[in-house]
């Protein structure tokens, strides 16, 4: 008995034959074209049970298709493929009607779950404005990490869920902030952002929920917290982990009863807020500590976000760069552009203060350079000049590598909010194992590779296989 009928559309005939190869052996009848034409026809006759489309065909953008099956068939799921890889092409799949979007490399395994899902399940769709291009968008790169995080973006954009935002400083946490509201259901209200650790202790609660005239020495006037100010739009609490425990009990308690009072006040005020809050600390490790309350904690961590350092999606650094360098146009500086090698250096430098570190150094290397295409000597001195990468500001102290790789893995699985994360993950696990073992082992010998293949317990000929796969540069005499 088939398990329903799957309507493919994509240009490229290798996908459409693995597809249908793949969906078929799963009990699925596949049918299968080219363009969005014979797709189109196909749904007006009432054919298939779901949609696979890509976004780029040659009659029609399959995006473009979207809105007129949900027209006539409201009930079709519709999976969209892409290899432009944007949050703007999540956020377009999304609004217009798609069940899911998958990013092109995709795994096999995880579409036929998306497919089995999408035909147990009703279709929901996003209520916002329509997004004509790119421009505009906070967040760049298309990265598998970054597609991760485009795709979670999209599915919570219609919903009023918290969001717990974890990353290393300078992984643009606010930015992501920013994008669940100005693109969700509550854009039209305002946001509010409060950083917990740029406020003295003793004033925090005031800033969050106001105090009445005379509530405390100086207070000469009634004052309007946070809360007040972000009413019928998203409130942003930044670095959550540094809030005091005193205030931790009257959040808790306003998360709890949809309202708070002022400080010094008696009234009741009744609260309309979408709470999104933000952390670089391991908020488990702060609970066990006794800083950080443990039933506040799962009040905010209803949906749990990772985002990655910048050194887990180095293939972003060429458009992050270009992002910049546009930016810095607009604000009056010198057009310029890095060259290949100079990008290719960037993409050995570890990067610990993230996608700001390098926003400001793109910045500087503009403003103080005079060359017009800025090469490989000038980054390379300025990378020099920022000193040895140190480790990340979410480092704990372990016992062992075990235990280390158990903690991030844990974040790593938590930031897809119940999804699996993409395939590959054990090859790309070992990768970012292997690489740093393999480099701290040839600066300890100083390049020397028959010291170094002793000490790792490898054969000379794959350690040198290794190097090359793994792109180590390896400096002799040096340590």
């Amino acid at each position: 008995m088939s398990e329903g009928t799957v309507l493919i559309a994509d240009d490229d005939r290798a996908i459409r034959t693995v597809l249908s190869q793949s969906l078929g052996r799963e009990g699925f009848d596949v049918r299968t074209t080219g363009n969005a034409a014979t797709l189109w026809s196909w749904v007006s006759a009432g054919e298939g049970d779901i949609v696979i489309t890509d976004v780029l065909m040659p009659d029609e953008n399959g995006l473009d298709l979207l809105p007129r099956i949900r027209k006539i068939r409201s009930d079709l799921p519709i999976i969209v493929m892409s290899a432009h890889n944007t949050l703007s092409t999540a956020l377009k799949a999304t609004e217009r009607g798609a069940y899911d979007y998958l990013a092109k490399p995709f795994d096999l395994s995880e579409l036929t779950n998306v497919v089995k899902r999408a035909l147990a399940r009703p279709t929901a769709i996003i209520d916002t404005n329509v997004l004509d291009d790119d421009d505009g968008m906070p967040l760049v790169g298309r990265s598998p990490a970054m597609q991760n995080i485009y795709r979670v973006l999209a599915k919570l954009m219609p919903t009023d869920l918290t969001v717990m935002i974890v990353g290393e400083s300078g992984t643009g946490k606010e930015l992501v902030a920013r994008a669940l509201h100005d693109f969700g259901k509550r854009r039209k209200g305002p946001f509010i952002a409060i950083n917990m650790a740029a406020i003295p202790k003793e004033l925090i609660e005031s800033e969050l929920f106001g105090h009445e005239k005379g509530a405390f020495t100086g207070a000469n006037a009634r004052h309007s917290g946070r809360f007040e100010q972000a009413q019928g739009g998203t409130l942003f609490l930044d670095e959550i982990g540094d809030m005091p425990l005193e205030a931790q009990t009257r959040l808790l308690r306003v998360l709890q009863e949809g309202e708070y009072t002022t400080v010094g006040g008696r009234t009741p005020i009744s609260t309309d807020v979408r709470i999104i809050a933000a952390t670089n600390r391991n908020l488990r490790q702060a609970i066990s500590q006794g800083l950080f309350r443990e039933d506040l904690f799962y009040r905010l961590n209803v949906v749990p976000m990772r985002l990655p350092p910048l050194r887990e999606r180095l293939e972003d650094i060429p458009d992050l760069v270009r992002h910049f360098l546009s930016q810095v146009i607009d604000e009056g500086l010198p057009q310029k552009v890095l060259d290949s090698a100079a990008l290719d250096r960037m993409k050995k430098y570890s990067w610990p203060g993230n996608v700001r570190e390098l926003e400001n150094l793109t910045r500087r290397v503009v403003a103080l350079y005079s060359e017009e295409v800025i090469g490989v000597a000038v980054i390379d001195a300025e990378l020099s000049d920022a000193g040895p990468a140190h480790a990340s500001t979410m480092a704990i102290e372990v016992d062992n590598l075990e235990t280390a790789v158990d903690m991030y893995l844990e974040r790593y699985f938590s930031s897809f909010g119940g999804e699996l994360p993409p395939a590959d993950l054990y090859a790309r696990i070992m990768r970012e194992v292997e690489r740093p073992l393999v480099s701290h082992t040839l600066a300890a010998t100083r390049g020397n590779q028959i010291k170094a293949s002793e000490l790792l317990g490898l054969n000379r000929n794959t350690l040198r296989k290794k190097i090359r796969e793994l792109d180590i540069q390896v400096t002799r005499g040096v340590k």
